[in-house]
């Protein structure tokens, strides 16, 4: 590269910095605004049609609810799509989200006594048993289609315990840009101060989504679960589970993903359904009857679909924040594939098409910034050429015939070019 070509990618990377620093914050990402726009803070209906666009159903009782484009992240309708309420069941999406990469689905454990204590009275239960062995594909089971409690805690200590897996979903929610949700319990019951809400849910589905496990989990409608030991035979007994998401296999394309209820919370569901290569996610929370969270949930998704093309987005999805791994870091930094599933950690998911401003400009910056260091490199190497080359091994006779040179200048030459030579290599492979 010529030192002119280094000049031109020093320039590029300067021009980079002050277009980074000049370009406009996108809606929703600023801190003093509403994340994902301003219209998804007020408490009314948000629509935005165009020509041909269908009415959104009618008699929609849910306190909040939104659908959205799973793919481009748009908004196609809300009502108080940020209204904190409590998320009873629906907050195992993140508690899987921050989780379920850590563990390989084939990984056995055995169940204690204490993984199953302090469980909130009337919680759901899948059934574990104390003392026993189970595969954590089992437990994932478990929480996904009877919505077990049980099954959560077994995985929050295997997990490292309670408050330790509460802390990294807040970290979790916070990455996602999900300001509403403040966790308490990583299930989901009710705890004092435990809110979420319906633009919050909708980004944990979103994200879950793109971990293959997650998505086969909360698409499954029946499983075998292991039970306790037969008192005659000594063998493990199993039994029959069912996906309680009244949905899955009635509603054409639903994906899943997870519903729940409690008493401070009322009926809470979010679903994700596909038709004709267009993923929709859809989040209801707390209607006026419990049943009517599914049939409200249907409406949103059958006005979705018939929506396409014919309404304005009136806000849009946040990109995940967590960071990802760059090229420089070292080896041991990089989230590794599952050695099973081939399901990676966060952090390293292929999710170009979430790559915000920031991450694109930091890409051109290094690209400029490769192509200077190789200018610099390739002058240095030239100039080291260049002086061994003048301070070569006299001949016999002591005269090179270069005016002024003496054997004590051409040796000072000669150690010159070999720093010079050394530093190259140095900086060529450090």
């Amino acid at each position: 590269m010529s030192q002119q070509a280094g000049r031109l990618a020093a320039a590029s990377a300067v021009s980079v910095l002050v277009l980074a620093a000049t370009a406009p914050i996108a809606a929703g990402q600023d801190s003093t605004s509403v994340v994902g726009g301003e219209r998804l803070g007020r408490s009314d209906v948000q629509v935005a049609p165009l020509a041909g666009a269908p009415a959104l159903p009618a008699a929609l009782s849910g306190r909040s609810w939104l659908v959205a484009d799973a793919g481009t992240g748009e908004v196609l309708a809300a009502r108080n799509a940020h209204a904190p309420m409590p998320p009873a069941s629906t907050l195992k999406m993140l508690f899987a989200d921050t989780v379920m990469t850590k563990f390989d689905r084939a990984d056995v454990h055995q169940v204690t006594q204490a993984e199953l204590a302090n469980l909130g009275a009337g919680s759901s239960l899948v059934g574990v048993k104390e003392n026993l062995p189970y595969r954590v594909e089992d437990l994932w089971r478990g929480v996904f289609l009877s919505s077990g409690n049980d099954a959560v805690h077994v995985l929050a200590h295997m997990n490292g315990g309670i408050a330790k897996t509460v802390t990294e979903m807040q970290t979790r929610a916070s990455a996602l840009q999900a300001r509403d949700t403040k966790v308490v319990s990583p299930d989901g019951y009710d705890m004092d101060g435990q809110v979420s809400s319906a633009y919050d849910l909708t980004l944990f589905a979103r994200a879950g989504l793109r971990i293959p496990d997650f998505r086969s989990y909360c698409s499954t409608r029946t499983a075998r679960f292991p039970g306790g030991l037969d008192k005659l035979t000594g063998q493990r007994t199993s039994f029959d589970i069912a996906n309680t998401d009244r949905l899955l296999g009635k509603y054409p394309g639903l994906i899943g993903v997870k519903n729940g209820y409690t008493t401070n919370a009322g009926a809470t569901f979010t679903g994700a359904a596909e038709r004709g290569g267009r993923t929709l996610l859809v989040t209801v929370m707390h209607p006026e009857a419990q049943g009517k969270v599914y049939d409200e949930a249907a409406s949103l998704l059958d006005w979705g679909f018939a929506a396409a093309g014919k309404v304005q987005p009136v806000g849009q999805l946040a990109d995940d924040t967590a960071p990802v791994a760059t090229a420089d870091a070292p080896v041991d930094s990089v989230p590794q594939s599952d050695p099973v599933t081939g399901d990676r950690p966060h952090a390293a998911q292929d999710e170009g098409h979430s790559l915000g401003p920031a991450t694109w400009t930091a890409a051109a910056l290094g690209a400029a910034l490769v192509l200077w260091a190789a200018g610099r490199t390739a002058a240095r190497r030239r100039e080291a050429v260049a002086l061994a080359a003048s301070a070569a091994p006299l001949p016999a006779g002591g005269s090179t015939g270069t005016k002024g040179s003496t054997g004590t200048g051409r040796r000072r030459l000669a150690r010159r070019a070999r720093a010079l030579v050394h530093g190259v290599r140095a900086r060529t492979h450090g």
